[in-house]
């Protein structure tokens, strides 16, 4: 019986082919289910025989420490070098896509509260 072992959403394109290179480096069997088109099934890889499925999630475990230490450490290296990213330059790149959303959450929180101020009248 198929087991899933590992969803695909919000998973980078260059992770999931990681994934699918270890799986088949250690011969285990697998198969992949894309997403649906409207939301409704993920993304999944699901393992053909369920007596590899604590060796397979042992390997997928393994490789996700592994890469967020490399993570972390290339974010360390860059905000040594002062190279990392912050908030600031994030709202220089978009600011009139940062003023939207502003405007955007100011008007969604005064047509929540309004009722409420209203109602004290």
């Amino acid at each position: 019986m198929p087991t899933r072992l590992f969803s695909l959403s919000g998973v980078p394109d260059d992770e999931a082919d990681e994934i699918r290179e270890l799986l088949s480096e250690n011969e285990i069997d697998y198969y992949e289910t894309p997403a649906n088109r409207w939301g409704i099934s993920a993304a999944m890889i699901y393992l053909k025989d369920k007596k590899q499925l604590e060796k397979a999630r042992s390997l997928i475990a393994k490789y996700q420490a592994e890469r967020a230490y490399t993570a972390r450490e290339e974010y360390e290296r860059l905000k040594r070098e002062g190279k990392s990213e912050t908030i600031i330059d994030k709202i220089k790149q978009a600011p009139i896509k940062v003023i939207f959303y502003l405007a955007l959450i100011a008007l969604i929180l005064y047509l929540s509260i309004k009722p409420f101020i209203d109602f004290g009248k």
